[in-house]
């Protein structure tokens, strides 16, 4: 029970009754706040580094809103971002502690698991977040209709140490190319792969991001662009599993690029994100990250569409990762 102080015996003695009422209500927030924060009342601080992607692919955009929204959440948590190559690189990141955070694709985190990395036993998860649609982009006037159609063109799979490269590969392999020998592999990233289409020094690249993504938005203003649907590998891709068991069959909608689809959805490949972390994270710190990702969905969700798919429901499922700890306590903690 709070009691309220007490002056010569007697609660808050000659108060009138409106202050004295409102007194006890900001007694009562002020001692549940000082319960639900950890030791006794004292927030996060320090500093945390989030890895992202490419400056002008969607995980740079979502890392920066983020971080806005800590900065107001958390002020005594400075979180610094770190670009990268994209999902490989991010979790390489993370196990060698240049970062403490990054979002990764569920299939690069399995491949990590599964080949045996370094550490790989100290990677754990904070939320799934929303998928990643596989985008194979060409001129308007491709001949392109399938991935099949690649062979003998100059193609952009991705960085090399990108998750779109790994995707890449595997739908390439699923459409019965090779990658070294029936194509001629271009390895760059959303930063670079727009303007080489555009200039004609690519006959086509892959993407894997969510929807929209900016990059393709702002070429599809300059050039005629298509989409070209990859909803034809999935037989093939659920034949090649293990190593393709977190894709899953998916639809563009057909307002996810309107000037470039034409009223027309796109069959294709989506795979997870996961928000990812190590054991070496202070469940306090990710306890607070987690907070402010889940309450951040509809402000972020305004400028990166993608963010909209975060769900307090299906935020839990992180595999192949366990959860972390202090995602754990705040799934826990706001559990219905």
């Amino acid at each position: 029970m709070v009691r309220l102080p007490v002056r010569n015996g007697t609660a808050l003695r000659g108060v009138p009754g409106r202050w004295r009422a409102a007194g006890a209500v900001a007694l009562v927030l002020g001692m549940l706040l000082w319960w639900l924060l950890p030791d006794g009342g004292t927030a996060p601080s320090g500093k945390i580094t989030f890895a992202t992607g490419a400056p002008t692919g969607v995980y740079a955009r979502y890392g920066t809103l983020l971080q806005q929204r800590m900065a107001r959440d958390v002020p005594k948590l400075r979180m610094e971002l770190a670009s990268s190559q994209g999902s490989v690189q991010n979790i390489d990141m993370v196990v060698a502690g240049r970062a403490d955070f990054t979002i990764a694709q569920s299939d690069a985190v399995a491949a990590y698991l599964d080949a045996g990395g370094e550490d790989a036993e100290r990677l754990s998860a904070c939320a799934r977040l929303y998928d990643d649609y596989m985008q194979l982009i060409v001129p308007a006037g491709s001949p392109v209709r399938s991935a099949k159609d690649l062979g003998g063109l100059r193609v952009g799979l991705g960085s090399e140490r990108s998750g779109v490269s790994l995707v890449a590969g595997r739908l390439l392999k699923a459409a019965g190319l090779d990658r070294d020998k029936d194509i001629e592999e271009v390895p760059a990233g959303i930063d670079r792969l727009p303007g080489m289409l555009e200039r004609g020094e690519l006959d086509a690249f892959f993407w894997s991001g969510g929807l929209p993504t900016t990059a393709i938005e702002r070429l599809a203003e300059k050039t005629g662009i298509r989409l070209v649907q990859l909803g034809d590998l999935m037989p093939r891709l659920h034949a090649m599993e293990p190593e393709t068991r977190y894709y899953r069959a998916a639809v563009m909608p057909a307002d996810a690029y309107p000037s470039v689809q034409q009223g027309e959805p796109v069959n294709t490949v989506a795979v997870a994100n996961l928000l990812v972390t190590t054991d070496r994270t202070d469940p306090e710190v990710a306890e607070a990250l987690t907070r402010s990702l889940i309450n951040s969905r509809d402000q972020i969700g305004n400028e990166v569409h993608a963010a909209q798919k975060v769900d307090l429901r299906t935020a839990i499922y992180t595999d192949p990762l366990p959860l972390h700890q202090g995602a754990e306590r705040y799934y826990r903690a706001v559990k219905p």
